[in-house]
């Protein structure tokens, strides 16, 4: 391990605020969709929903670029580079008054904190091997499994004592302070020695390896179908509690307390994943989601009040939470595993397909909301069944293979 200025604790805590900067990026602006889509597309108030998704858009297309781009140039310098055009990026969209704009700001973004997304990981990868890396990297996904539950909060708190356009402010301020720790008190873990020169061809080659790859093409489709219920998810809640349960004023707090209880799934995962193994884990969870989200389809198709389907609306948001974090990790080794020899680029085109497979799902999805809970749970439900169809496909494989 490079010898560094922190110690420990202050390293993961540093992860783990670089890799919050992508919640709070998402999760900060539920609150400010309805004075968005208020002032900027007062004709289609579904469109309000595009500055999540286009920022999710913009992530994913840079993760094709940014592990590579840090191999050949350094950690730091990427960091650096992704923080400069996200806040700018975020000024932008904090200055402009069409809605056209925003949401080409919010692709920017999305494009600038990639940086954090994958160069914190790669960072760890640098100084930290075997067991340390495993725990450290367990209590930077643990802080930043929690960090989603009071984004919202923070959204929500910000428009209250300013305006709805001052969230963006408050991601540059966020920005800032993650990027000067990071500069300040981490020396650079990639030595000119060790740094490899960026070759597009490379990235190609790992594109055309895993797309021929029967089981890793699969488990990435399924990643794309689990990211798209979590995105199709949050895309749609906070119009779900303010136009069908009227209870748009504490949604914040019930996002929170939701977030909260969903986070006990990484632990759950962690506990009986080696008796059980990766790929049971997965379909059983996606046919739960399945399952449960055609029961609250048909419950919600039925004469029951909104005061009577609140509660079970809270465990269908909760279930899809859930099965995030009973699934994510588990795909991603899955697909990793055969990909040993390219695991830097493997991890970049996984990360970017399934990102950016996700985000056109939930953003024409999203579209569809009509005030009712049909095109949630419908799109949940279809997805959901499909992921878990490839996922029998994927057991045929493994057994003709064994």
């Amino acid at each position: 391990m490079t010898q560094q200025r922190m110690g420990r604790a202050e390293f993961v805590a540093l992860v783990a605020t670089t890799f919050a900067t992508i919640a709070f990026s998402i999760d900060a602006m539920l609150p400010a969709l309805p004075e968005i889509g208020a002032e900027l597309s007062p004709d289609d108030l579904n469109r309000a929903q595009l500055v999540l998704t286009s920022f999710v858009m913009g992530m994913g297309l840079g993760t094709f670029f940014t592990g590579p781009l840090s191999d050949a140039f350094g950690r730091k310098p990427v960091i650096y580079v992704g923080a400069a055009v996200y806040i700018g990026a975020a000024l932008l969209a904090w200055s402009s008054s069409t809605l056209e704009v925003v949401l080409a700001a919010r692709v920017v973004q999305g494009l600038g904190a990639a940086a954090a997304r994958v160069v914190s990981l790669a960072i760890m990868r640098d100084l930290y091997s075997g067991r340390d890396m495993a725990r450290m990297m367990s209590i930077a996904m643990m802080i930043f499994a929690i960090f989603p539950a009071f984004a919202p909060l923070m959204g929500a708190g910000i428009i209250a004592l300013l305006d709805w356009r001052s969230i963006f402010l408050g991601f540059v301020l966020f920005s800032l302070i993650s990027v000067l720790w990071l500069g300040i008190r981490l020396r650079e873990p990639l030595p000119p020695a060790a740094r490899r020169a960026f070759r597009l061809p490379l990235l190609v080659g790992a594109l055309r390896e895993l797309a021929t790859h029967p089981m890793v093409r699969l488990t990435i489709l399924v990643q794309g179908l689990c990211l798209g219920m979590i995105f199709t998810m949050i895309t749609m809640v906070q119009q779900v509690y303010d136009v069908i349960f009227t209870r748009g004023d504490s949604f914040p707090f019930w996002f929170a307390l939701i977030a909260l209880i969903s986070g006990s799934a990484s632990l759950l995962n962690a506990a009986i994943v080696v008796r059980l193994g990766m790929r049971r884990i997965i379909t059983w969870a996606l046919a739960i989601e399945a399952i449960w989200a055609g029961t609250v389809l048909l419950l919600s198709l039925s004469s029951l009040s909104p005061s009577a389907m609140f509660p079970i609306f809270l465990v269908f948001q909760a279930s899809v939470f859930l099965m995030a974090g009973m699934t994510m990790g588990n795909l991603n080794a899955m697909a990793m595993e055969p990909m040993g020899h390219i695991a830097g680029m493997a991890a970049s085109v996984i990360g970017a397909f399934s990102t950016v497979m996700a985000a056109s799902l939930a953003a024409p999805i999203g579209l569809l909301f009509d005030g009712t809970l049909l095109p949630l749970t419908g799109a949940v439900l279809v997805m959901a069944a499909t992921g878990f169809a490839l996922m029998l496909m994927i057991a045929r494989i493994e057994r003709r293979a064994s």
